[in-house]
């Protein structure tokens, strides 16, 4: 392996500071300098013990100190690097460090996702198949011209029927804009609602793309804590006193993302009621909809009779596969119209063919075969995941296994390092999500993490080495 080495280290044996110092501070300064980046390699011990004409034990301290402060990793057979996360000056040891940029991939053996399905799983047979159906039509010319920016029609009219009967909705055509994942549902959904100085209640913890769509339409974030059973409808209410310019409130209550846990009918109710007395609307993302473990999936709030103001967002790219981007949303009329308009400004159409072809899927039964395989597969995952949580986790963390979703939610019983237990398990090879990513302010104590891309030894590997770090 290369490892550059693009400074000098200048040692002044008649000052006091001992060698191993003088070393790792040298170090330090080329960091902050920007002379070395994250993720750079450093020479061996020895190589840099010649380089600098010092005993090698002398380096070995040197780093043994570095390591210790953050400012390297090393990984096993690889080396030691300059750390992607480095400590801030004279900070507290409980303080959270700023995160940058991800470690390279090459270095990850196994990642934590935050509840992505198994891609081998995907049906990429049938799918190719779908295509190649579509291509050998005598009408093949008709998928290749402009379609409605609300997407194909037939795909439109199945994902309704999918919507009515499964999900206890109470859907019209009319109602509904097919879009490029869910991401882009709520990027229109922000920019139909909401202007420059607008509010939007969200769940912290929560989904931080969907706080950065709302900001990115000139709206301001209002955090509303996580409980047990869902949302705090007492800081809902005290904010809906305060605020006159509250236009709407961002939710995941199937599970709530990170913590995975449903929100309460009694909560639910009340959300709508509020909904309904002040005029704000309901941004719901069921993003996980079809993996359920128990009799059935609790319906969504924008299946309810008496909700006013919604817009509903779900996703058909958990179903087929993460990297198809297939997402809908559901609202009013006169909303999705809204939403027809902003879409034909980024994007003037869907993908028409790749509708095309899981609308095949859907009517051939195959999508419906797939979630059936894929939700026995993954309630055995579940069920493992939490076996190996009471093995190895036991006396360190609680957690409550979740009825649906590809994600547990695992708290420590006691005050925790946050950062030294990310760094160090990324010096492991092992990447979870920093608890930053879905915290508006100081991170929670808590981490999530997704099992259903991961084989069963890398779940075992993976709980064990966080063990270790508890």
């Amino acid at each position: 392996m290369l490892r550059p080495w693009q400074f000098e280290i200048q040692l002044d044996k008649k000052i006091e500071k001992a060698l191993y110092l003088q070393i790792a501070d040298a170090i330090i300064n080329a960091v902050k300098s920007g002379k070395l980046s994250s993720g750079t390699a450093l020479p061996g011990s020895r190589q840099l013990a010649a380089l600098i004409n010092v005993n090698r034990n002398t380096v070995i301290l040197a780093l043994e100190v570095l390591i210790a402060e953050g400012w390297l990793v090393t990984i096993d057979r690889k080396g030691t690097f300059i750390a992607d996360i480095v400590p801030q000056i004279n900070s507290s040891a409980k303080n959270p460090k700023q995160i940058s940029p991800a470690v390279e991939d090459h270095k990850i053996n196994l990642t934590f996702d935050d509840g992505l399905p198994d891609s081998r799983l995907a049906p990429m047979n049938d799918l190719a198949s779908a295509y190649r159906e579509i291509f050998n039509r005598k009408s093949r010319w008709q998928v290749m011209g402009y379609s409605s920016e609300l997407g194909n029609l037939e795909f439109r009219k199945a994902i309704i029927q999918m919507l009515n009967f499964k999900r206890g909705m109470n859907v019209s055509l009319s109602q509904i804009c097919i879009t490029r994942g869910s991401q882009m549902g709520m990027y229109l959904a922000a920019h139909c609602l909401l202007s420059k100085g607008d509010l939007v209640m969200i769940e912290n913890p929560g989904y931080k793309p969907a706080w950065q769509a709302f900001e990115n339409a000139g709206a301001g974030l209002l955090p509303v804590s996580v409980e047990v059973d869902g949302l705090s409808m007492n800081e809902v209410e005290d904010y809906l006193k305060t605020h006159a310019n509250i236009k709407a409130i961002y939710v995941t209550p199937h599970h709530q993302f990170p913590t995975t846990v449903p929100m309460s009918l009694k909560k639910r109710l009340k959300l709508i009621e509020l909904s309904n007395q002040y005029g704000f609307t309901i941004i719901e993302d069921d993003y996980d909809n079809e993996f359920h473990f128990g009799q059935r999936p609790l319906l969504p709030i924008s299946s309810y009779n008496n909700v006013r103001h919604y817009i509903y967002i779900g996703t058909l790219s958990k179903i087929v596969a993460p990297a198809l981007r297939i997402g809908f949303a559901v609202s009013s009329a006169e909303n999705i119209q809204k939403i027809a308009c902003h879409r034909q400004i980024i994007d003037v159409q869907g993908d028409n063919i790749m509708e095309e072809a899981v609308l095949h899927l859907i009517n051939e039964g195959k999508i419906k075969r797939h979630l059936k395989k894929t939700n026995l597969i993954y309630k055995a995952k579940r069920d493992y995941f939490e076996s190996l949580c009471a093995l190895h986790l036991k006396d360190k963390i609680t957690f409550n296994k979740p009825e649906g979703g590809l994600a547990f939610w695992i708290v420590p019983k006691k005050e925790i390092n946050i950062q030294y237990i990310y760094q160090e398990l990324l010096s492991k090879g092992i990447k979870i999500m920093h608890p930053e990513k879905f915290s508006f302010g100081s991170p929670v104590s808590g981490f999530r993490l997704g099992y259903a891309s991961l084989t069963e030894q890398e779940l075992e590997q993976g709980i064990i080495a966080l063990s270790k770090c508890l």
